[in-house]
């Protein structure tokens, strides 16, 4: 095994939910990047030891970071009205020709990114099997599958497309993460949360919230307010018992109407996607939310990179491998 914590270098961090589940898993950070300000914020102000770069990945130079164990990043999502588009095609909403590029600057060990569960339908089948050849082309084995959150002791229903990339010895000792047995609700996740200013209605609201929760929705960053979601996801959440259009400062207080409908605060929606409560948000609540709504669920990111770093332990060889350039 590895003598010491593998290194990551992490794009398209955001919030820190990939970013603290890789640290659990025992990586290293030696750097995180994002291009808002508010993210970074959050990054450095929860841990200021981390180098925290606020830039456009298309800047960033990976050669400066040469042999990294793991490049991992939460790179958005072509959008859906460029799809059969070919991968390097000009596009600024698309980040994934940047992760390549990064990969083979970068020859990092092992190679993270992951991406909405619509990534994976046939609609962008050309495009995501041409990523996954350019991959291939740069020395690696690639992997790729669906995992939903609540697999994972996440009380939400939070499908990701999730890519591994590895060296062909370590690609060997590579096996995804098993589902937990049992699913985490949101009343056993937030129910602390819900009657902490003495709510009456909280008996009666956590029976009705004992299920798992739909997915939340962080928005855009040009778009949107703090809410949980369109119609159908707020219908969703009020049969937990949450109104969804809104996020609360609060928690109910003890007048609040006992078969009334609360609304989750940040501090509620970051429990429910896998933030320690310790984790803090910068800027203000709109934000904070987006943050937290985009963001990759740490004990998804930590399930991941315990696999990953598995495998990268379990090489045969540490000797270095002449990668191709990039075609096309």
């Amino acid at each position: 095994m590895l003598a010491s914590k593998p290194s990551v270098f992490e794009i398209c961090a955001g919030a820190g939910g990939q970013a603290l589940g890789l640290e659990a898993a025992g990586f290293e950070h030696v750097a995180t990047v994002d291009n808002d300000a508010d993210a970074c914020r959050t990054l450095r102000v929860n841990r200021p030891n981390w180098h925290v770069l606020e830039a456009d990945i298309r800047d960033l130079d990976g050669r400066a970071y040469y042999g990294v164990d793991l490049l991992a990043g939460g790179v958005p999502c072509p959008p859906f009205s460029i799809a059969g588009k070919q991968l390097g095609e000009a596009d600024e909403r698309d980040l994934f020709p940047e992760a390549v590029r990064l990969t083979r600057e970068m020859q990092p060990k092992a190679v993270l990114l992951e991406n909405v569960r619509g990534f994976a339908t046939p609609r962008f089948s050309a495009y995501r099997g041409r990523l996954l050849e350019v991959l291939e082309g740069l020395g690696y084995v690639t992997f790729w599958r669906v995992l939903n959150a609540a697999d994972f002791g996440v009380p939400q229903y939070r499908p990701r497309l999730v890519m591994v990339a590895l060296r062909e010895e370590s690609a060997l000792a590579f096996r995804w993460p098993l589902p937990e047995a049992r699913r985490l609700t949101v009343s056993e996740c937030i129910s602390d949360l819900m009657g902490s200013n003495g709510w009456t209605g909280l008996s009666s609201w956590r029976e009705r919230a004992n299920q798992v929760a739909p997915t939340i929705v962080g928005g855009s960053k040009k778009h949107g307010g703090p809410d949980l979601g369109p119609t159908r996801a707020r219908s969703e959440w009020r049969r937990l018992g949450v109104d969804g259009k809104g996020i609360a400062e609060d928690a109910p207080q003890a007048e609040f109407p006992a078969e009334g409908l609360p609304r989750l605060t940040v501090r509620m929606v970051a429990r429910i996607q896998g933030f320690p409560d310790a984790w803090q948000f910068a800027g203000r609540k709109t934000s904070s939310y987006k943050q937290v709504g985009n963001a990759f669920p740490p004990p998804v990111a930590r399930a991941i990179g315990q696999a990953i770093r598995r495998a990268i332990g379990a090489r045969a060889s540490e000797a270095p491998r002449q990668l191709p350039l990039l075609v096309g």
